[in-house]
């Protein structure tokens, strides 16, 4: 059975050796080792091969008579022993293909969780370009070198999503939709068909505004949404609205870059089929 195990141990010569010789002497194998140094303290992540009948309080007791602080054990398969660059890149190969994974993919590769269960977690917030922060959370404290991955994660993410975000309408041309606000709802109008709509509704108090956002895919990929929800915003703040939330299919591909385009700043949730921004309007400069 496999476990992957962090504990925290002294930063001095023959500590990582005094553990992995009381893992031998009790028939642990020790799989794959990750070090984390910070200052004079040192986190070090194991995966484990242990005994079928131990349990975790057995990995606990284990690791702490080795010297072993702030101990923290999950049971794992046999993805745990996947080289650790090659799951950074294929995080990223899936991010790209599917940006409105990123929370349950970051989640997945730091072994956290998107939806906080006690409070008591540590949080990881990563920031794509700058607009859309994402928050994971764990229980075992994440260190200094897992958060500049994520750092680094997060803007290789947003530079890729830039760079594929089409440009906004230079101009408007017979083609190109018009814009048109009537009270909570936007409507994109092309040569007098609907391309695109968005409306709000008012809440109950204290809770963001819903919008609803909807593109016809023959417009997909030309700026219409990220317009449309530029459009909706500014109505929305016009009739008090502080923050809106933006409701999608977890399987889109457009809102990550459409809230990118837009410049605005919003926290993204995924939460089963469904993926949720919530953006704040109240400086909002478009």
């Amino acid at each position: 059975m496999l476990w992957r195990v962090r504990a925290g141990l002294p930063d001095r010569p023959g500590a990582l050796a005094e553990l992995a010789a009381a893992c031998g002497r009790a028939g642990v194998n020790i799989q794959t080792v990750q070090v984390f140094p910070d200052g004079t303290s040192v986190t070090d992540e194991f995966v484990l091969q242990v005994p079928q009948d131990w349990t975790r309080q057995a990995l606990h007791d284990l690791v702490n008579d080795a010297g072993g602080q702030t101990v923290s054990a999950v049971p794992v398969t046999t993805a745990a022993l996947e080289d650790q660059p090659t799951r950074y890149v294929q995080a990223v190969r899936a991010i790209i293909a599917q940006p409105a994974t990123f929370p349950d993919v970051a989640a997945h590769l730091f072994d956290a969780d998107v939806a906080p269960s006690d409070g008591a977690e540590d949080v990881l917030e990563m920031t794509v370009g700058g607009a859309a922060t994402i928050q994971i959370r764990r229980d075992p404290p994440f260190t200094a070198t897992e958060r500049a991955r994520a750092a680094a994660l997060a803007e290789l993410v947003g530079q890729v999503l830039d760079a594929q975000t089409p440009p906004a309408p230079q101009q408007t041309g017979a083609t190109d939709p018009d814009f048109v606000t009537d009270g909570a709802i936007v409507t994109a109008l092309a040569a007098g068909k609907v391309a695109g709509r968005a409306e709000f509704t008012e809440p109950e108090p204290g809770e963001p505004w819903p919008v609803d956002l909807w593109v016809d895919p023959a417009w997909h990929r030309r700026g219409v949404g990220t317009q449309l929800l530029a459009g909706v915003a500014r109505a929305a703040r016009a009739h008090g609205a502080e923050e809106i939330v933006l409701t999608a299919p977890s399987d889109s591909k457009a809102v990550l870059p459409m809230v990118l385009a837009a410049g605005m700043r919003g926290r993204i949730r995924m939460a089963g089929e469904s993926l949720t921004v919530r953006i704040a309007i109240t400086d909002l400069r478009v």
